[in-house]
């Protein structure tokens, strides 16, 4: 995500799950409830507990005259523990239905969470499929500062956008960045729009009746917050780069001549970043371009980062990095921003260090002496706070967790030197790629793959609470 357009806060708390005891029979019950929350730092009601979802197949019918979206959601998920029901963050649609392996599903709704009681108990280790009927106008989730994420209506469309738990508005799912899939995404829509989402387009049918189907599909896993649909009359343009890495944008038609020229460096920024993170980790990369003003930031939704309005080169590199950063590999909780953002900044200044412009040191003495000529953000209050321990969720994408994260990676460069710097990054793209990561696994990392001490580093730039000198 991009910060400098508008600060992210966090989206409001998932309520407290309802009991499950209306309804019950008098049948012992074997297993137990999996849990309505997965005590995220920030975000404790984020996610359930009891099992790990495998795969997605989302079904979307969506009307822009309207407004209404139709969906059904089929979630395959192993069991690990022996469930009497499970959980399910959902917000403000109409659930029309549920079946658990076939068998229609007693359910209950409290604020964002749609608790579902299987006919028979699942076994522990039991693959089982969940399949949600649903229907209504999605609604936005409005964060503290202001800012939006959800299901966005646009002048023509809608798109969504979903971190940190924006995804729970237009699909049911297990909403926390640690538990990773793969998807299936069919959107129908009236013919004359696109529709666009993530990973490869399978097919595209122009039916009878005046829709056209949309089939994407997703094989390697994502976080359901990083999942996008759009929604609109787009300019779409494909290709490939010279390694092969398809390409796939979708750009708004009033945007689309100030786009082209960061857009048109893309195939070279993405060999850029293989040759110094590793290979590209997605099959696929692009762009999705809503017209101006729809949202306040940039994401970097998988493979397919969404822009308002026509980026510039710097926040192209910034969403192109977060596709290893971030996006194959993901944080565990949301206390871990840092490793998102800290990353993709430091790649923005690897970029102008690599193209004729500042470098990566110019930057960082840039921030410590508030030297804006050199860099425009370096009077921002990176030393607010320590990057890796946010005071609370509505700092998680403040100037600290992006420059000061920044900040930390380049004093790692300092302290080891450039060859096993830059070993060091393309290890641990490629050692947790498509995985999720705590701060805890990236500095016993560091030290494992430099052979160095770098507890300093660790007390002063990346834990200590005073402003670095």
């Amino acid at each position: 995500m991009d910060l400098r357009a508008l600060s992210r806060l966090a989206a409001p708390a998932v309520v407290a799950l309802l009991a499950l005891t209306a309804g019950c029979t008098g049948d012992t019950v074997q297993g137990r409830p999996g849990a309505s929350g997965l005590r995220d730092p920030y975000f404790p009601r984020a996610g359930n507990g009891g099992y790990q979802v495998d795969h997605y197949a989302l079904d979307l019918d969506y009307d822009p005259d309207d407004g209404q979206l139709h969906g059904t959601a089929v979630i395959t998920a192993r069991a690990e523990q022996t469930l009497s029901s499970f959980n399910l963050d959902f917000s403000g649609l109409k659930v029309e239905g549920v079946t658990v392996q076939g068998e229609g599903a007693r359910y209950n709704r409290t604020g964002n969470e749609l608790t579902v009681r299987p006919a028979e108990d699942l076994e522990k280790g039991e693959v089982f499929r969940t399949e949600v009927d649903y229907s209504g106008k999605p609604k936005a989730l409005a964060d503290p500062d202001g800012a939006e994420e959800g299901w966005i209506t646009t002048r023509d469309g809608a798109v969504a956008v979903g971190e940190p738990v924006g995804s729970m508005t237009w699909f049911p799912g297990n909403h926390h960045p640690s538990d990773k899939a793969t998807y299936d995404i069919t959107i129908t829509v009236p013919r004359g729009y696109e529709a666009v989402s993530n990973g490869e387009l399978r097919s595209r049918i122009e039916g009878t009746d005046g829709r056209t189907v949309f089939a994407w599909h997703s094989p390697e896993p994502m976080a359901s917050y990083l999942a996008t649909a759009a929604i609109g009359r787009y300019k779409v343009t494909t290709g490939r780069t010279p390694s092969g890495v398809g390409l796939y944008s979708a750009v708004t038609p009033e945007e689309e001549a100030a786009s082209a020229g960061p857009l048109g460096r893309l195939p070279e920024m993405v060999e850029w970043g293989s040759g110094r993170f590793g290979p590209y980790p997605f099959a696929s990369a692009g762009a999705i371009v809503v017209p101006a003003g729809t949202l306040g930031y940039a994401l970097e939704t998988q493979g397919r980062p969404v822009y308002p309005g026509a980026p510039s080169e710097d926040l192209v590199v910034h969403e192109l990095a977060h596709q290893w950063f971030g996006d194959s590999v993901s944080p565990k909780s949301w206390k871990d921003m840092w490793l998102n953002e800290g990353f993709a900044t430091y790649a923005e200044w690897l970029w102008t260090e690599d193209h004729g412009g500042p470098t990566a040191q110019q930057h960082f003495e840039a921030f410590r002496t508030g030297d804006t000529d050199v860099d425009e953000d370096a009077d921002k209050d990176w030393g607010a706070f320590p990057p890796a321990d946010p005071p609370g969720p509505q700092d998680i994408s403040a100037d600290p967790v992006y420059y000061r994260g920044a900040m930390v990676l380049h004093r790692i460069r300092q302290e080891v030197g450039d060859e096993k710097f830059f070993a060091l990054v393309r290890g641990w793209a490629e050692a947790h790629r498509h995985g999720n990561v705590s701060t805890a696994d990236f500095t016993a990392y560091a030290e494992q793959s430099t052979g160095r001490s770098l507890k300093k580093v660790w007390d002063v730039w990346l834990y200590g609470r005073a402003r670095p000198a």
